[in-house]
Protein backbone atom coordinates (compact mmCIF):
# COMPACT_ATOMS: atom_id res chain seq x y z
CA UNK A 1 0.00 0.00 0.00
CA UNK A 2 1.19 3.22 -0.67
CA UNK A 3 2.73 5.47 2.08
CA UNK A 4 1.78 8.83 0.20
CA UNK A 5 -0.77 10.79 0.58
CA UNK A 6 -3.20 10.03 -2.23
CA UNK A 7 -4.41 6.59 -0.58
CA UNK A 8 -6.42 9.32 1.71
CA UNK A 9 -7.60 11.41 -1.16
CA UNK A 10 -4.98 14.24 -1.05
CA UNK A 11 -2.49 15.07 -3.88
CA UNK A 12 1.35 15.49 -3.09
CA UNK A 13 2.17 19.24 -2.18
CA UNK A 14 5.09 19.49 -0.28
CA UNK A 15 8.38 18.07 -0.84
CA UNK A 16 9.54 14.67 0.45
CA UNK A 17 13.02 15.34 1.19
CA UNK A 18 13.91 14.71 4.90
CA UNK A 19 15.71 11.88 6.36
CA UNK A 20 14.97 10.27 9.78
CA UNK A 21 18.13 12.14 11.11
CA UNK A 22 16.33 15.11 10.22
CA UNK A 23 13.66 14.23 12.03
CA UNK A 24 15.45 13.77 14.70
CA UNK A 25 17.62 16.97 14.76
CA UNK A 26 14.19 18.39 14.18
CA UNK A 27 12.78 17.05 17.79
CA UNK A 28 15.87 18.13 19.57
CA UNK A 29 15.69 21.37 18.58
CA UNK A 30 12.02 21.79 19.13
CA UNK A 31 12.34 20.36 22.46
CA UNK A 32 15.74 22.33 22.88
CA UNK A 33 18.46 20.11 24.83
CA UNK A 34 19.19 23.13 27.04
CA UNK A 35 15.27 24.43 27.15
CA UNK A 36 15.92 23.86 31.19
CA UNK A 37 18.59 26.92 30.98
CA UNK A 38 14.84 28.90 30.44
CA UNK A 39 12.71 27.86 33.23
CA UNK A 40 14.71 26.45 35.85
CA UNK A 41 14.26 29.12 38.56
CA UNK A 42 10.21 28.84 37.77
CA UNK A 43 10.25 24.65 38.14
CA UNK A 44 13.14 24.99 41.23
CA UNK A 45 10.82 27.27 43.17
CA UNK A 46 7.38 25.22 42.44
CA UNK A 47 9.32 22.20 43.32
CA UNK A 48 10.86 22.75 46.33
CA UNK A 49 14.35 22.27 44.68
CA UNK A 50 13.73 18.39 43.17
CA UNK A 51 13.90 19.88 39.49
CA UNK A 52 15.09 17.00 38.01
CA UNK A 53 12.11 14.36 39.23
CA UNK A 54 9.67 17.25 38.12
CA UNK A 55 11.65 16.55 34.66
CA UNK A 56 11.43 12.65 35.10
CA UNK A 57 7.59 12.63 36.01
CA UNK A 58 7.36 14.21 33.08
CA UNK A 59 9.64 12.41 30.98
CA UNK A 60 7.35 9.38 31.65
CA UNK A 61 4.11 10.95 30.65
CA UNK A 62 5.45 12.58 27.59
CA UNK A 63 7.08 8.59 26.52
CA UNK A 64 3.43 7.09 26.74
CA UNK A 65 2.41 10.33 25.05
CA UNK A 66 5.15 9.59 22.01
CA UNK A 67 4.30 5.97 21.59
CA UNK A 68 0.62 6.97 20.79
CA UNK A 69 2.00 9.48 18.35
CA UNK A 70 4.10 6.95 16.75
CA UNK A 71 1.10 4.61 16.58
CA UNK A 72 -1.38 7.33 15.01
CA UNK A 73 1.47 8.32 12.46
CA UNK A 74 1.80 4.81 11.03
CA UNK A 75 -1.79 4.82 10.53
CA UNK A 76 -2.06 8.17 9.10
CA UNK A 77 0.98 9.52 7.53
CA UNK A 78 -0.18 12.88 7.17
CA UNK A 79 0.88 16.51 8.28
CA UNK A 80 -1.98 17.99 11.10
CA UNK A 81 -0.22 15.99 14.47
CA UNK A 82 -2.73 14.93 16.40
CA UNK A 83 -5.48 17.61 14.60
CA UNK A 84 -5.58 14.77 11.55
CA UNK A 85 -5.11 11.75 14.34
CA UNK A 86 -8.19 12.96 16.32
CA UNK A 87 -9.89 13.82 13.28
CA UNK A 88 -9.51 10.11 12.06
CA UNK A 89 -9.56 8.34 15.10
CA UNK A 90 -11.67 9.85 16.76
CA UNK A 91 -14.75 12.27 15.04
CA UNK A 92 -14.47 15.36 13.44
CA UNK A 93 -15.65 17.55 15.97
CA UNK A 94 -12.79 15.72 18.30
CA UNK A 95 -10.10 16.32 15.14
CA UNK A 96 -11.10 19.90 15.25
CA UNK A 97 -11.14 19.89 19.16
CA UNK A 98 -7.37 18.66 19.18
CA UNK A 99 -6.21 21.23 16.33
CA UNK A 100 -7.97 24.08 17.97
CA UNK A 101 -6.07 22.96 21.29
CA UNK A 102 -2.91 22.51 19.27
CA UNK A 103 -2.58 25.78 17.73
CA UNK A 104 -2.94 27.53 21.44
CA UNK A 105 0.30 25.88 21.96
CA UNK A 106 2.35 26.13 18.25
CA UNK A 107 0.67 29.69 17.98
CA UNK A 108 2.11 30.86 21.23
CA UNK A 109 5.49 29.10 21.39
CA UNK A 110 7.42 31.62 19.00
CA UNK A 111 5.97 33.90 21.01
CA UNK A 112 7.12 32.92 24.43
CA UNK A 113 10.65 31.99 22.67
CA UNK A 114 11.11 35.29 21.40
CA UNK A 115 10.33 36.64 24.69
CA UNK A 116 12.57 34.44 26.79
CA UNK A 117 15.27 35.49 24.07
CA UNK A 118 14.44 39.23 24.56
CA UNK A 119 14.72 38.46 28.58
CA UNK A 120 17.89 36.84 28.49
CA UNK A 121 19.57 39.82 25.84
CA UNK A 122 18.17 42.40 28.59
CA UNK A 123 20.81 41.71 30.76
CA UNK A 124 23.40 42.13 28.50
CA UNK A 125 21.86 45.17 25.94
CA UNK A 126 19.84 47.10 28.17
CA UNK A 127 19.47 49.90 26.42
CA UNK A 128 17.35 48.06 23.03
CA UNK A 129 13.90 47.69 23.77
CA UNK A 130 12.53 44.15 23.96
CA UNK A 131 9.99 45.13 20.94
CA UNK A 132 12.82 45.68 18.80
CA UNK A 133 14.21 42.04 19.51
CA UNK A 134 11.35 40.67 19.27
CA UNK A 135 11.02 41.99 15.48
CA UNK A 136 14.09 40.76 14.61
CA UNK A 137 13.60 37.28 15.79
CA UNK A 138 10.37 37.16 14.20
CA UNK A 139 11.61 38.27 10.44
CA UNK A 140 14.60 36.24 10.62
CA UNK A 141 12.33 33.03 10.99
CA UNK A 142 9.82 33.85 8.55
CA UNK A 143 12.39 34.11 5.85
CA UNK A 144 14.10 30.60 6.83
CA UNK A 145 10.99 29.21 6.87
CA UNK A 146 9.51 30.56 3.40
CA UNK A 147 12.87 29.58 2.06
CA UNK A 148 11.51 25.66 2.10
CA UNK A 149 11.93 22.57 4.36
CA UNK A 150 15.17 21.61 3.30
CA UNK A 151 17.65 24.87 4.15
CA UNK A 152 15.39 24.69 7.45
CA UNK A 153 16.86 21.18 8.18
CA UNK A 154 20.35 22.51 7.42
CA UNK A 155 19.86 25.61 9.83
CA UNK A 156 18.77 22.72 12.21
CA UNK A 157 21.69 20.84 12.25
CA UNK A 158 24.23 23.26 13.06
CA UNK A 159 22.69 25.08 15.26
CA UNK A 160 22.05 21.98 17.45
CA UNK A 161 25.83 21.17 17.33
CA UNK A 162 26.27 24.39 18.66
CA UNK A 163 23.79 23.92 21.84
CA UNK A 164 25.06 20.44 22.40
CA UNK A 165 28.80 21.72 22.81
CA UNK A 166 27.63 25.17 25.07
CA UNK A 167 25.93 22.25 27.02
CA UNK A 168 28.80 19.91 27.61
CA UNK A 169 30.63 22.82 28.66
CA UNK A 170 28.64 23.43 31.42
CA UNK A 171 28.07 20.03 32.18
CA UNK A 172 31.88 19.73 32.68
CA UNK A 173 32.28 23.25 34.77
CA UNK A 174 29.48 22.40 36.73
CA UNK A 175 30.71 19.22 37.89
CA UNK A 176 34.06 20.37 38.56
CA UNK A 177 32.60 23.00 40.38
CA UNK A 178 30.84 20.62 42.37
CA UNK A 179 34.04 18.64 42.94
CA UNK A 180 35.78 22.12 44.45
CA UNK A 181 32.93 21.80 47.44
CA UNK A 182 30.66 24.23 45.97
CA UNK A 183 26.80 24.10 46.55
CA UNK A 184 25.86 20.64 47.48
CA UNK A 185 30.14 19.59 46.68
CA UNK A 186 28.63 16.68 45.04
CA UNK A 187 25.90 14.81 43.63
CA UNK A 188 23.05 14.01 46.35
CA UNK A 189 19.94 12.57 45.97
CA UNK A 190 17.78 15.48 47.56
CA UNK A 191 17.21 17.36 43.92
CA UNK A 192 15.17 13.78 43.03
CA UNK A 193 13.66 13.46 46.27
CA UNK A 194 13.98 15.55 49.38
CA UNK A 195 10.94 13.88 51.94
CA UNK A 196 10.84 17.54 53.63
CA UNK A 197 9.11 18.73 51.14
CA UNK A 198 7.88 16.19 48.81
CA UNK A 199 4.22 15.67 48.03
CA UNK A 200 2.81 14.59 44.94
CA UNK A 201 0.92 18.13 43.96
CA UNK A 202 4.07 20.10 44.29
CA UNK A 203 6.05 17.87 42.27
CA UNK A 204 3.14 17.38 39.63
CA UNK A 205 2.59 21.26 39.58
CA UNK A 206 6.54 21.63 38.83
CA UNK A 207 5.69 19.68 36.29
CA UNK A 208 3.19 21.37 34.15
CA UNK A 209 6.24 24.32 34.02
CA UNK A 210 8.71 21.75 33.55
CA UNK A 211 6.38 19.82 30.64
CA UNK A 212 7.40 23.11 28.40
CA UNK A 213 11.17 21.77 27.71
CA UNK A 214 9.39 18.43 25.76
CA UNK A 215 6.85 19.80 23.94
CA UNK A 216 8.09 19.75 20.04
CA UNK A 217 8.67 15.62 19.98
CA UNK A 218 4.90 15.98 18.91
CA UNK A 219 6.14 18.54 15.68
CA UNK A 220 7.90 15.75 14.01
CA UNK A 221 4.26 14.37 13.55
CA UNK A 222 3.85 17.89 11.25
CA UNK A 223 6.25 16.66 8.93
CA UNK A 224 4.84 13.76 8.25
CA UNK A 225 3.89 14.34 4.51
CA UNK A 226 8.00 15.80 3.75
CA UNK A 227 9.77 12.78 5.24
CA UNK A 228 11.26 10.37 2.35
CA UNK A 229 11.51 7.29 4.42
CA UNK A 230 8.70 5.66 4.91
CA UNK A 231 5.12 6.00 7.18
CA UNK A 232 7.72 4.49 10.41
CA UNK A 233 10.03 6.91 10.64
CA UNK A 234 8.08 9.48 12.16
CA UNK A 235 7.42 6.77 15.06
CA UNK A 236 10.93 6.13 15.32
CA UNK A 237 12.31 9.79 15.26
CA UNK A 238 10.00 11.34 18.03
CA UNK A 239 10.25 8.21 20.29
CA UNK A 240 14.47 8.38 19.88
CA UNK A 241 14.56 12.53 20.67
CA UNK A 242 12.24 12.34 23.13
CA UNK A 243 14.66 9.82 24.87
CA UNK A 244 17.46 11.42 24.14
CA UNK A 245 16.83 15.48 25.15
CA UNK A 246 15.09 13.85 28.49
CA UNK A 247 18.14 12.23 29.66
CA UNK A 248 19.97 15.87 28.92
CA UNK A 249 17.24 17.62 30.93
CA UNK A 250 17.88 15.62 33.57
CA UNK A 251 21.20 15.44 33.63
CA UNK A 252 21.73 19.27 33.79
CA UNK A 253 18.66 19.45 36.12
CA UNK A 254 20.33 17.68 38.65
CA UNK A 255 24.01 19.15 38.45
CA UNK A 256 22.51 22.42 38.36
CA UNK A 257 20.22 21.79 41.48
CA UNK A 258 23.04 20.78 43.70
CA UNK A 259 25.58 23.79 42.53
CA UNK A 260 22.40 26.12 43.90
CA UNK A 261 22.42 24.76 47.25
CA UNK A 262 22.31 27.85 49.61
CA UNK A 263 22.44 29.99 46.42
CA UNK A 264 19.34 32.98 46.24
CA UNK A 265 18.32 34.18 42.53
CA UNK A 266 17.87 37.60 42.08
CA UNK A 267 14.82 36.75 39.72
CA UNK A 268 13.32 33.31 38.69
CA UNK A 269 13.77 33.83 35.16
CA UNK A 270 17.62 34.15 34.72
CA UNK A 271 18.26 31.66 37.97
CA UNK A 272 20.03 29.56 35.78
CA UNK A 273 22.76 32.29 34.43
CA UNK A 274 23.71 32.74 38.29
CA UNK A 275 24.45 29.23 38.40
CA UNK A 276 26.46 28.77 35.72
CA UNK A 277 28.40 32.04 36.49
CA UNK A 278 29.08 30.01 40.17
CA UNK A 279 30.21 27.11 37.66
CA UNK A 280 32.18 29.38 35.33
CA UNK A 281 32.61 33.08 36.20
CA UNK A 282 31.14 35.31 34.36
CA UNK A 283 32.21 34.25 30.72
CA UNK A 284 29.83 30.83 31.63
CA UNK A 285 27.39 33.32 32.50
CA UNK A 286 27.67 35.03 28.81
CA UNK A 287 27.94 31.88 27.18
CA UNK A 288 24.81 30.82 28.51
CA UNK A 289 23.01 33.62 28.08
CA UNK A 290 23.84 33.62 24.73
CA UNK A 291 23.09 29.57 24.10
CA UNK A 292 19.86 30.68 24.98
CA UNK A 293 19.21 33.31 22.91
CA UNK A 294 20.52 31.16 19.71
CA UNK A 295 18.21 28.31 20.60
CA UNK A 296 15.08 29.56 21.46
CA UNK A 297 14.87 33.01 19.73
CA UNK A 298 16.33 31.10 16.46
CA UNK A 299 16.43 27.45 16.11
CA UNK A 300 13.55 26.45 18.08
CA UNK A 301 10.92 29.31 17.05
CA UNK A 302 12.11 28.80 13.86
CA UNK A 303 11.05 24.98 13.84
CA UNK A 304 7.78 26.05 15.98
CA UNK A 305 7.18 28.75 12.94
CA UNK A 306 7.54 25.76 10.75
CA UNK A 307 4.71 22.88 12.66
CA UNK A 308 2.12 25.25 13.35
CA UNK A 309 2.51 26.48 9.81
CA UNK A 310 1.73 23.19 8.61
CA UNK A 311 -1.34 22.28 11.22
CA UNK A 312 -2.54 25.71 10.16
CA UNK A 313 -2.44 24.03 6.32
CA UNK A 314 -3.81 20.78 7.41
CA UNK A 315 -6.55 22.13 8.57
CA UNK A 316 -7.20 24.62 6.12
CA UNK A 317 -7.43 22.07 3.35
CA UNK A 318 -10.06 20.01 5.42
CA UNK A 319 -12.39 23.10 5.35
CA UNK A 320 -11.64 24.08 9.30
CA UNK A 321 -9.60 27.43 8.42
CA UNK A 322 -10.09 29.79 5.91
CA UNK A 323 -8.92 28.08 2.65
CA UNK A 324 -6.11 30.66 2.14
CA UNK A 325 -3.35 29.26 4.51
CA UNK A 326 -3.68 26.05 2.81
CA UNK A 327 -1.95 28.15 -0.18
CA UNK A 328 1.56 26.21 -1.09
CA UNK A 329 4.77 28.88 -2.46
CA UNK A 330 4.85 27.51 -5.81
CA UNK A 331 9.11 27.48 -5.86
CA UNK A 332 9.57 26.95 -2.13
CA UNK A 333 6.84 24.15 -1.51
CA UNK A 334 5.92 25.66 1.69
CA UNK A 335 2.70 27.41 2.95
CA UNK A 336 4.00 30.98 2.99
CA UNK A 337 0.13 32.26 4.01
CA UNK A 338 0.32 30.54 7.09
CA UNK A 339 4.08 31.14 7.77
CA UNK A 340 3.41 34.63 7.22
CA UNK A 341 0.03 34.96 9.97
CA UNK A 342 2.38 33.00 12.46
CA UNK A 343 4.64 35.32 12.36
CA UNK A 344 2.42 37.89 12.67
CA UNK A 345 0.50 36.60 15.82
CA UNK A 346 3.62 35.49 17.96
CA UNK A 347 4.60 39.30 16.84
CA UNK A 348 1.55 40.57 19.00
CA UNK A 349 1.63 37.84 21.71
CA UNK A 350 5.01 38.10 22.14
CA UNK A 351 4.54 42.39 22.78
CA UNK A 352 1.24 41.74 24.93
CA UNK A 353 3.24 38.93 26.92
CA UNK A 354 6.64 40.59 27.32
CA UNK A 355 6.41 40.79 31.29
CA UNK A 356 4.53 37.49 32.14
CA UNK A 357 7.00 34.51 31.09
CA UNK A 358 5.62 31.97 33.58
CA UNK A 359 1.86 32.72 32.67
CA UNK A 360 2.72 32.52 29.11
CA UNK A 361 4.57 29.01 29.71
CA UNK A 362 1.48 27.35 31.18
CA UNK A 363 -1.02 28.82 28.73
CA UNK A 364 0.97 27.25 26.36
CA UNK A 365 1.36 23.68 28.24
CA UNK A 366 -2.10 24.01 28.79
CA UNK A 367 -2.97 23.54 24.83
CA UNK A 368 -0.76 21.07 24.17
CA UNK A 369 -1.74 18.98 27.06
CA UNK A 370 -5.26 19.28 26.44
CA UNK A 371 -4.68 18.00 22.78
CA UNK A 372 -2.61 14.81 23.87
CA UNK A 373 -5.66 13.55 26.25
CA UNK A 374 -7.68 13.44 22.64
CA UNK A 375 -4.62 11.75 21.01
CA UNK A 376 -4.64 8.96 23.54
CA UNK A 377 -8.39 8.24 23.35
CA UNK A 378 -7.85 8.31 19.48
CA UNK A 379 -5.47 5.34 19.95
CA UNK A 380 -7.92 3.71 22.35
CA UNK A 381 -10.66 4.19 19.81
CA UNK A 382 -8.82 3.58 16.38
CA UNK A 383 -7.07 0.50 17.01
CA UNK A 384 -9.17 -1.43 19.55
CA UNK A 385 -12.77 -0.79 18.56
CA UNK A 386 -12.35 -0.07 14.77
CA UNK A 387 -8.82 -2.50 13.80
CA UNK A 388 -10.01 -4.52 16.59
CA UNK A 389 -6.45 -5.29 17.62
CA UNK A 390 -5.85 -7.62 20.66
CA UNK A 391 -2.56 -5.82 21.61
CA UNK A 392 -4.09 -4.31 25.04
CA UNK A 393 -0.67 -3.32 26.11
CA UNK A 394 0.33 -0.82 23.09
CA UNK A 395 -3.19 0.22 22.44
CA UNK A 396 -4.52 0.13 25.69
CA UNK A 397 -2.98 0.28 28.94
CA UNK A 398 0.21 2.71 27.48
CA UNK A 399 -2.24 5.39 26.15
CA UNK A 400 -4.03 5.17 29.38
CA UNK A 401 -1.44 5.44 31.59
CA UNK A 402 -0.48 8.34 29.40
CA UNK A 403 -4.35 10.21 30.08
CA UNK A 404 -3.81 9.74 33.29
CA UNK A 405 -0.36 11.51 33.80
CA UNK A 406 -1.25 14.10 31.79
CA UNK A 407 -5.14 14.83 33.13
CA UNK A 408 -3.24 14.91 36.76
CA UNK A 409 -0.94 17.68 35.27
CA UNK A 410 -3.75 19.84 34.32
CA UNK A 411 -5.42 19.16 37.31
CA UNK A 412 -2.29 20.65 39.37
CA UNK A 413 -1.77 23.50 36.96
CA UNK A 414 -2.17 27.06 38.18
CA UNK A 415 -5.59 28.48 37.47
CA UNK A 416 -4.52 31.91 35.19
CA UNK A 417 -4.27 28.52 32.76
CA UNK A 418 -6.91 26.93 33.39
CA UNK A 419 -9.14 30.33 32.62
CA UNK A 420 -7.44 31.13 29.67
CA UNK A 421 -7.43 27.79 28.46
CA UNK A 422 -11.35 26.93 29.17
CA UNK A 423 -12.05 30.60 27.21
CA UNK A 424 -10.12 29.44 24.58
CA UNK A 425 -11.89 26.31 23.85
CA UNK A 426 -15.31 28.02 24.18
CA UNK A 427 -14.20 30.67 21.64
CA UNK A 428 -13.10 27.15 19.22
CA UNK A 429 -16.43 25.37 19.71
CA UNK A 430 -18.56 28.48 18.94
CA UNK A 431 -16.25 28.83 15.70
CA UNK A 432 -17.06 25.77 14.96
CA UNK A 433 -20.96 25.60 15.53
CA UNK A 434 -20.59 28.90 13.43
CA UNK A 435 -18.98 27.30 10.33
CA UNK A 436 -21.26 24.07 10.94
CA UNK A 437 -24.78 25.85 11.32
CA UNK A 438 -24.87 29.02 10.23
CA UNK A 439 -22.80 29.23 7.22
CA UNK A 440 -23.24 25.34 6.44
CA UNK A 441 -19.97 24.29 6.04
CA UNK A 442 -19.29 21.17 5.29
CA UNK A 443 -16.26 19.22 6.49
CA UNK A 444 -14.12 18.07 2.90
CA UNK A 445 -11.66 15.50 4.87
CA UNK A 446 -10.16 12.79 1.87
CA UNK A 447 -11.45 9.21 2.94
Amino acid sequence: MSSGVEQFGYREQLSRSLTIRDLVVYGMIFMVPIAPYSVFGFVWHDSKGMVPLAYLVGLVGMTFTAMSYAAMSRAFPLAGSVYTYAHRGLHEIAGFLAGWLILLDYILVPALLYVISAVALQGLLPQVPEWLWLMGFVLFNAIVNLLGVQFTARVNWYLLILELITLALFLVLASWALHRGLGAGGLTLRPVYDPTVFSPATVVGATSIAVLSFLGFDGISTLAEESREGIGAVGRATLLSLGLVGALFIAQTWIATDLARDMNFSSLATAFYDIAERAGGNPLRLLTILAVVVSSGVANAMVAQSAVSRILFAMARDGNLPAVLAKVHPRFRTPYISTILVSMVSLAVGLIFAARLDDLSRIVNFGALSGFLLLHLSVVNHFLRRERSRDWLRYLLCPLLGFLVIAYVLYEMDATAKIFGGCWIVVGLIYYLTLRFVFKRKLQLAA
